[in-house]
């Protein structure tokens, strides 16, 4: 069982920095994707950035060169650095282990394992 607990989330206004932490704990080292996803209300569920096993990082085109994941494998902790937020980022952010990439790609589809999710609000 893998426990999954984020972190870091709040409101900033528009062009503002937040970064997110998730505390993985169990065994995790089974899966190879870690990553983050968001569900704003009203939307489809969105993966936002994953990290396989070897270090090689995936991000929505809507991210893309404003925000940055990375994983602290001696902390046990992945993170998703956020610079220029837009309101559009407005959501709760997720992360997720799992050995498929099904629910990155996928709005409709759970991940093996999943948070309960940080609120990130960005304000105009």
């Amino acid at each position: 069982q893998v426990q999954l607990v984020e972190s870091g989330g709040g409101s900033v206004q528009s062009g503002g920095s937040l970064r997110l932490s998730c505390a993985v704990s169990g065994y995790a080292d089974g899966y190879t994707y870690l990553g983050w996803f968001r569900q704003a209300p009203g939307k489809d569920r969105e993966g936002v950035a994953l990290i396989d096993n070897a270090g090689s990082t995936t991000y929505a085109t809507s991210v893309k060169g404003r925000f940055t994941i990375s994983l602290n494998n001696a902390k046990n902790t992945l993170y998703l650095q956020m610079n220029n937020l837009k309101p559009e980022d407005t959501a709760t952010y997720h992360c997720a282990v799992d050995s498929s990439l099904t629910w990155f790609q996928t709005p409709r589809a759970r991940p093996r394992f999943a948070g309960q999710g940080t609120q990130v609000t960005v304000s105009s």
